[in-house]
């Protein structure tokens, strides 16, 4: 028996690895999102920083660096780069998101604004966070505009759909 739940474990755990690994591959990251960057035994160099609006954060040592579209692995890989040689001979870090740049609901809803983004999040899950529809909103009248989007065209989304950090979401008004 102990056999197999350690067998188990150890699966889920491969499983859960793989997960955030993919995710650290197809996340990007953008402005708004706060990154923790932790280095092994420089705890002047392990901080957490805000994206600001030009994609950049203030790293210490190396000054100004853009991380607007890299994924966490690309991210990583750009700052062992930096630190390497100059500073560092052999720099083990490690980035991760402390904080998700939120997501933005408009129209028919109770609280209309931007709200904290959670990974996985659906539009009926937002749209509960943003306080509920209005008596007068229409439950199938609900459109996106992808943060990822270049054209930020404005597409018609199912309510159980999932949304990304920095996406917005228009609940329209129904006539009846």
């Amino acid at each position: 028996m102990y056999s197999v739940v350690y067998r188990l474990s150890l699966v889920l755990f491969a499983i859960v690895m793989l997960q955030s690994h993919a995710f650290a591959e197809l996340y990007r990251l953008g402005p708004g999102d706060t990154v923790s960057i932790q280095v092994f035994q420089e705890p002047d160099l392990s901080v957490e920083a805000k994206i600001n609006n030009d994609g950049v954060i203030d790293y210490p040592l190396i000054g100004v660096i853009s991380l607007d579209g890299l994924s966490l692995n690309e991210a990583e890989e750009l700052l062992d780069k930096r630190l390497r040689g100059d500073y560092l001979s052999d720099p083990q870090l490690r980035v991760t998101i402390s904080k998700y740049r939120p997501f933005f609901i408009s129209g028919a809803i109770g609280s209309p604004g931007s709200h904290e983004y959670r990974p996985g999040l659906t539009v009926r899950q937002a749209i509960a966070i943003a306080g509920d529809f209005t008596p007068r909103a229409s439950h199938r009248k609900v459109y996106i505009i992808r943060y990822d989007d270049p054209e930020f065209k404005q597409e018609k989304i199912d309510l159980d759909a999932k949304i990304g950090p920095g996406d917005t979401i228009t609940v329209k008004e129904s006539f009846f």
